[in-house]
């Protein structure tokens, strides 16, 4: 992924429970990591409920943040909940040559979005399952999409990942959770440009 900005913005949409906010703690951790000097991720919460629409942001640069305004043109979209899709414009505002990541058994060219964009697909579901990260018959896929991320984007590697997991969590937890990572991120799918695509098509 090409990013030319001086700040690259991540907007993550997910449902009140489902860890947004952590997983974009995380993700800004990953991005110090990674050599970004300028992190930031914040929470931006509508009904405070459990199940509620949420919404959490993160901006990274490799010169230090000094904007704090909310993130209104994402060049990364991460979708935690398949069904925020039919209740939400989870492409509001996203850079035409932005991608949307989205927790899903679909394949990218299955997902139905507001307007044309790469998508990417990776069931962070089932990778969270398969790595044991389920508490209360509640399986956890916040964080196993991270390693969906490292690969549908390049902009953060996987050890970068990894070592803020292991920041984040301790002993056996903190594997699980790496676990997961790299299953998402070998489960991940990139579509082409559809609009790209359109446009061949348009032209035969």
């Amino acid at each position: 992924m090409n990013v030319s900005n001086k700040y690259i913005e991540v907007r993550w949409h997910g449902r009140g429970g489902q860890g947004a906010v952590t997983a974009a703690e995380i993700l800004a951790q990953a991005a110090f990591y990674d050599g970004y000097r300028g992190v930031t991720a914040a929470p931006f919460f509508g009904a405070e409920r459990r199940g509620a629409p949420v919404i959490a942001t993160n901006r990274f640069g490799r010169e230090p943040v000094r904007t704090f305004s909310l993130v209104q043109k994402p060049a990364v979209v991460v979708v935690l909940d398949e069904t925020i899709l039919s209740v939400v414009n989870i492409a509001a505002g996203i850079q035409p040559d932005g991608i949307v990541l989205v927790n899903s058994t679909k394949s990218p060219d299955r997902i139905v979005l507001p307007s044309c964009l790469r998508v990417a697909v990776t069931d962070a579901t089932r990778w969270a399952a398969k790595a044991g990260l389920i508490i209360s018959g509640t399986v956890l896929s916040n964080t196993s999409i991270l390693g969906g991320f490292a690969k549908a984007t390049g902009l953060i590697g996987m050890e970068s990942i990894e070592k803020a997991l292991r920041s984040h969590f301790k002993g056996e937890a903190a594997e699980r959770n790496v676990l997961g990572a790299r299953l998402a991120f070998e489960g991940t799918v990139v579509s082409g440009n559809c609009c790209a695509e359109e446009e061949r098509l348009h032209a035969i």
